[in-house]
C-alpha cells in the first residue's frame, strides 16, 4: 500500500511563487496516474492537475493553466507542483494523489484514487 505525504506549503505574496512536493513510500509512484487537488475554505475538494505514470500526458483546471505545472522527479517517487503568478484565490490545502486509473477518470472521479495525502496549507495573501 502507497503512503503520500506533501510538503512545501507555506505562506506567499501574491504574484509570487511555490513549489509542492509529494513523497511516496511502500510503492512505486511511477506506476500510477497520479494529481493534485485543493480545498478552499468552504469549497469542494477540486482538481489542480493531473499526470500519467509515463508523464506523456498532463492535464490542468482552467484556473490554473499556464501558471502551474505538474511534474515527476527522476525517479525518486515524487511529484511535484510548480506554482506561479500565486493569487489570494488560490489559498486552499493541496493534496496529492494517486490511482491505477486512466489519467481523465481520476481528474474527474475522485473515488477513483487509491491513496491520499494528508495536505499542505498554501497562504496567498499580502
Amino acid at each position: 500500500q502507497v503512503q503520500l505525504v506533501e510538503s512545501g506549503g507555506g505562506s506567499v505574496q501574491p504574484g509570487g511563487s511555490l513549489t509542492l512536493s509529494c513523497t511516496a513510500s511502500g510503492d512505486s509512484i511511477n506506476t500510477y496516474a497520479a494529481a493534485w487537488f485543493r480545498q478552499a475554505p468552504g469549497t469542494e475538494r477540486d482538481l489542480v492537475a493531473a499526470i500519467t505514470y509515463s508523464s506523456s500526458r498532463t492535464l490542468y483546471a482552467d484556473s490554473v493553466e499556464g501558471r502551474f505545472t505538474i511534474s515527476r522527479g527522476d525517479a525518486n517517487s515524487t511529484i511535484y507542483l510548480q506554482m506561479n503568478k500565486l493569487d489570494p484565490e488560490d489559498t486552499a490545502v493541496y493534496y496529492c494523489a494517486e490511482g491505477r486509473s486512466a489519467i481523465a477518470t481520476i481528474a474527474n472521479r475522485q473515488g477513483a484514487l487509491d491513496a491520499w495525502g494528508q495536505g499542505t496549507l498554501v497562504t496567498v495573501s499580502s
